[in-house]
């Protein structure tokens, strides 16, 4: 126990001396009023629910359990965006008598009790204390909320082994998708489900205080740990071993060859997105999640309501640009010495960059059809938000470029030192959906929904047309702190 204390001492004291602590601070604040905004509409949802399922036909708390399933089914595809995998610098720690399994057992532990495993308990808990005191006392309260915690921390551990499983060979999303497939079977087929009942009578033995429910959650929770133990140890090797992928794409993108130097860069971001592990990663996950909003926002009415439509709409065109630029230069501080020994690097690179970018918007934007051809979405609407983002979007985005100084490593993903975005850098990535959604929200109600597709449209086209000239404004201050960036990319880099 002692081990896991100075771990995590030593975990907080290399946050405190990273370059960027000083700057996070802001952003920190924003994130925590942003968490506090979420959780009100949480404990909002949960009194609500608490009164609208009041009827005579089933008690409160037996239709809420019934749709356990969906809460963790919803957890498990927020935790794609929201949640990265967790990392521990393990090669210093070999160093001394410390076993690798220990600093693994270290690292399952603070994923186990990540803040985010207890933040769906400003649902349950006003909905429990509501429902529940009448018939199981306070007592009944407490017990229902810790099996409530434990189901989100089995789901933790089930997230991070197909995560983790998915980012080392994309077929693993097979299994998510075989077992969620098999639950919808379960629940929809059936004239009277058997998922529905047993989680009905999970969540009453979480009330009643049943040894016996929490008892298979433990075990649940125990099996998924050692799995998760098991293969993190075996990539953690590999990656300490530098043990490497030996099937390279040999494609050398000729075609880039006749835009000259700015075609070079973009077949050095291509490659660099293709070729290395965390960036192949990232790259699955992000088109894994828009191909599932596309097909579900197209074949589907789940999300039929205007305010979700337009969510998914944004975040199917934006993420690409979220997912990569808010870091950008960040995986460049790997090789920035070399970049910067020749003159004018930075903006071709910047120019590569956008270019690439704004093709890559063809893949949401093609995704979409199915929405557009079942009337989901206008298509002047869905043009209209690819040029907003390609414009403004992509704009805010590469103001970054000046004020990233953290290098991101390419290829570790495990063994490396904790990851976490700068404060600035998750203000700006919510920023980027809110500002667009609440905009297109006041336009609407101001000059009707056609009149806003093409205001967006006109927006994005300035930014577009101009952009030559951003990027050199981009590119100038980026000249004016490079020692300083420079510096921090080097202080930051992964021996």
């Amino acid at each position: 126990m002692t081990l896991f204390y100075e771990l995590r001492k030593h975990g907080k004291l290399a946050a405190k001396r990273n370059p960027m602590y000083d700057k996070n601070r802001f952003g920190k604040y924003a994130m925590y009023a942003m968490a506090a905004f979420w959780a009100g509409y949480l404990i909002f949802f949960g009194t609500t629910f608490a009164f609208a399922f009041d009827t005579n036909s089933m008690e409160p708390y037996h239709i809420m359990n019934s749709g356990l399933i969906f809460v963790l089914a919803l957890d498990f595809i927020l935790r794609f965006p929201l949640q990265k995998t967790p990392t521990q610098e393990v090669k210093p720690y070999l160093l001394l008598p410390v076993k690798r399994n220990t600093v693994i057992d270290f690292l399952l532990i603070r994923s186990g009790l990540s803040s985010y495993n207890f933040f769906w308990l400003f649902l349950f808990v006003p909905f429990a204390i509501i429902t529940l005191p009448k018939f199981f006392g306070i007592w009944g309260v407490i017990t229902y909320c810790t099996g409530i915690w434990l189901l989100m921390v089995s789901n933790n551990y089930w997230f991070l082994l197909c995560r983790t499983l998915i980012g080392e060979r994309l077929w693993w999303i097979c299994l998510p998708v075989l077992v969620y497939g098999g639950i919808a079977a379960g629940l929809l087929i059936p004239d009277k489900s058997p998922i529905g009942d047993f989680f009905i009578n999970l969540g009453e033995g979480y009330i009643k205080g049943n040894l016996l429910a929490f008892v298979g959650t433990l075990v649940a929770i125990i099996i998924l740990w050692f799995i998760n133990r098991k293969m993190m140890a075996g990539l953690v090797y590999d990656e300490l071993n530098k043990v490497e992928d030996t099937k390279v794409n040999a494609s050398e993108y000729k075609f880039f060859e006749k835009y000259g130097e700015v075609g070079e860069y973009m077949r050095l971001e291509l490659k660099m997105l293709l070729r290395n592990k965390v960036c192949k990663n990232s790259l699955r996950m992000v088109i894994i999640v828009v191909v599932a909003f596309s097909l579900i926002l197209g074949f589907t009415d789940i999300y039929d309501g205007t305010g979700m439509k337009n969510f998914i709409t944004v975040y199917n065109f934006a993420i690409f640009g979220i997912l990569f630029l808010l870091q950008i230069m960040s995986y460049e501080g790997n090789y920035i010495d070399g970049l910067m020994s020749r003159k004018e690097s930075i903006y071709s690179l910047l120019r590569a960059k956008y270019m690439l970018y704004s093709i890559g918007i063809l893949l949401p934007l093609i995704l979409s059809i199915p929405a557009m051809v079942m009337g989901k979405i206008e298509v002047l609407t869905a043009f209209s938000w690819a040029i907003f983002t390609i414009g403004f979007i992509y704009f805010c985005l590469f103001q970054m470029a000046v004020y990233n100084t953290k290098t991101v490593p390419l290829n570790v993903k495990l063994a490396g030192r904790q990851n976490t975005g700068t404060g600035l850098q998750n203000l700006i990535s919510f920023a980027t959906f809110g500002i667009p959604l609440l905009l297109y929200a006041v336009l609407k109600m101001t000059i009707g929904e056609t009149a806003t597709a093409w205001m967006l449209l006109a927006i994005g086209l300035v930014f577009i047309l101009t952009s030559r000239f951003w990027l050199k404004n981009v590119y100038d201050r980026f000249m004016k702190r490079r020692y300083k960036n420079m510096e921090g990319f080097r202080d930051s880099r992964q021996q």
